[in-house]
Formats: structure tokens, C-alpha cells, sequence
């Protein structure tokens, strides 16, 4: 059998190029060292409950053409990771940012930081 295309990665990239690509009526062929497709974000259904075999995953996108794209496969919920650290009590914004310094050093601008 002949192809138009051999991809090698069944991960986001590979999986879309494969997609687009057959829906052009082209052929392809993917292959993957691992035995599923979506890479680092598989999920796998364990007991009725969705678990991220290699760690919880996020997709984020303000491009509302991507979004409703990647909405075409799947449901996604929408998100705000806003993630903080416990030192000493006392919570800090992660990643640093202006809040973290303030409340850290009592730095109000960046040049003061």
C-alpha cells in the first residue's frame, strides 16, 4: 500500500496533521512507539473514572478557531489554573508575579524587584 504521508507520533501534533490530511484525501500512515494515540495526554478510563496516565493536562487556547476546533473531538471545560505555594502559612502566587513580590519584599514595581 502506498502512502501520501508517514507520520511518526500519534501525539497532538501527528494526530491533527493526520486528520487534516485525510480529510484532503490524502493517505497516510501513523505510527506511534506507544500502543495508544494522543501522546503525553491519553487518558484512560480506569473504573469509570478518566485518569491522565502521564500527569494532568490542561489545553488553553484564546484562539476561539482552535478552540472550536479541538470542541469538534472532545469536551473541554474551561479552566483558570491559578496554582499557589503554602510557605510558612502564608500563600504566594505561582508562577512569581508582582503580587508575590509585594507580598514577599513590599516591592510595588518591577524595577524595584
Amino acid at each position: 500500500m502506498q502512502y501520501d504521508y508517514l507520520i511518526v507520533g500519534a501525539g497532538l501534533f501527528g494526530s491533527v496533521f493526520a486528520h487534516e490530511a485525510a480529510a484532503a484525501g490524502k493517505r497516510c500512515l501513523v505510527i506511534d512507539k506507544r500502543s495508544h494515540i494522543a501522546g503525553n495526554i491519553y487518558t484512560e478510563d480506569v473504573e469509570g473514572i478518566a485518569v491522565h496516565r502521564y500527569g494532568a493536562h490542561i489545553f488553553h487556547t484564546n484562539n476561539k478557531e482552535v478552540w472550536d476546533y479541538v470542541n469538534r473531538f472532545a469536551t473541554f471545560n474551561r479552566y483558570t489554573n491559578s496554582p499557589v505555594a503554602n510557605y510558612k502559612g502564608e500563600l504566594y502566587n505561582l508562577p512569581f508575579n508582582m503580587n508575590t513580590f509585594t507580598k514577599m519584599w513590599g516591592v510595588i514595581t518591577p524595577a524595584e524587584a
